[in-house]
């Protein structure tokens, strides 16, 4: 049996981290098995079109996986042909599975009719889906969001997952549209989960252990995929594991997380690359630590705007050099629409 099938088959929730792009190459991967980790692990997605060859650094994180997990190699496009000369290509891989994108909202994908925007086609879906399964022998696995621009179309999504026999669909409770500024619709992951023969897991707004429980209760998947929450808070698959377990929950305090800001910079500093280019890197990254930081915002305000190391790292001293427990649960902040992270937390 295969790693992710035996996964599957445990008792445990499975735990999962979200292919983020350009935050889930092998350098943060690795950071993220240092903090306990999830259960398995997604790549960036690979770029698929009539001349595409596999990205050279996603195929060195799965060659070179040093996280002890497995990884799922994930493909985005909407050309047959070279999906399924990609997907052959990647079951030579020490991969678990090979995972198709039908959920990116990113403008730039859904607008080649990749990504979430082939949630406009459901025949077009049916037929990648079905050419992809008779190619692929390992684990085939789906990421999905409800539907483009009106959640209804899920129910024409549905039979034509059950139809092609995948190992796993994951789905991410929003539409493209509402990209990450709304409410998570986690009834419909529920509906997936009755209507399917295979698992499901559920995506979005997974911050706490708390939070994890409430969604593994209300829609009875079979494990959960984290993105963003674990860029806050890299404890948080220890802290859910343990919140199963009964135990009491590991609680990091402010110099824990200056800790992890260190560790996380030179995880993803690469050599050569001028300093402030790097802080701008690191910005991306903080963007999502900074919820949690302190309740008005100000970390943030002052983080955003430095441009070198060491006042970065003053900044980050100032509000984290403490002992003091940090919470578990990111501050509603009030956010302007034009903001980068107006609702992009939730």
């Amino acid at each position: 049996m295969s790693e992710l099938r035996t996964l599957l088959h445990s008792s445990a929730s499975v735990l999962a981290l979200a292919p983020m792009q350009d935050v889930t190459d092998r350098a943060f991967m690795t950071l993220m098995s240092r903090y306990g980790g999830p259960d398995v692990y997604w790549t960036e997605y690979l770029r698929v079109h009539s001349v595409s060859t596999p990205e050279k650094w996603i195929v060195h994180a799965i060659k070179h996986n040093t996280t002890g997990r497995p990884i799922v190699a994930q493909m985005i496009g909407n050309d047959i042909p070279s999906l399924v000369r990609t997907a052959k290509f990647l079951q030579r891989l020490p991969v678990a599975a090979v995972d198709l994108n039908l959920g990116c909202p990113a403008p730039v994908v859904y607008r080649k009719c990749a990504g979430g925007g082939l949630l406009r086609e459901p025949k077009r879906v049916d037929a990648i889906l079905g050419a992809l399964r008779e190619a692929i022998t390992i684990p085939f696995t789906v990421k999905t969001r409800i539907g483009f621009d009106d959640p209804r179309v899920f129910d024409e999504l549905l039979p034509i997952f059950a139809r092609h026999s995948l190992d796993l669909l994951t789905v991410h409770a929003r539409t493209v549209k509402e990209m990450y500024r709304s409410e998570v619709h986690y009834e419909y992951i529920a509906r997936a989960v009755a209507a399917l023969p295979c698992p499901v897991m559920a995506n979005g707004n997974v911050y706490s252990a708390a939070k994890a429980a409430e969604v593994l209760r209300l829609t009875g998947a079979r494990g959960l995929m984290i993105g963003r929450g674990a860029i806050r808070n890299p404890w948080l698959f220890t802290q859910i594991r343990q919140h199963q377990c009964g135990e009491p929950l590991f609680v990091p305090h402010g110099r824990d997380v200056l800790g992890y800001i260190q560790a996380l910079y030179d995880a993803v500093c690469t050599p050569g690359v001028r300093e402030s280019a790097q802080v701008q890197k690191m910005k991306k990254y903080l963007n999502f630590v900074g919820l949690g930081v302190d309740a008005e915002g100000e970390f943030l305000h002052q983080i955003r705007r430095v441009d070198n190391r060491a006042d970065f790292f003053r900044i980050c001293e100032a509000f984290l050099d403490h002992d003091r427990p940090m919470p578990l649960a990111p501050f509603p902040l009030a956010l302007k629409d034009s903001d980068l992270l107006a609702g992009e937390h939730l």
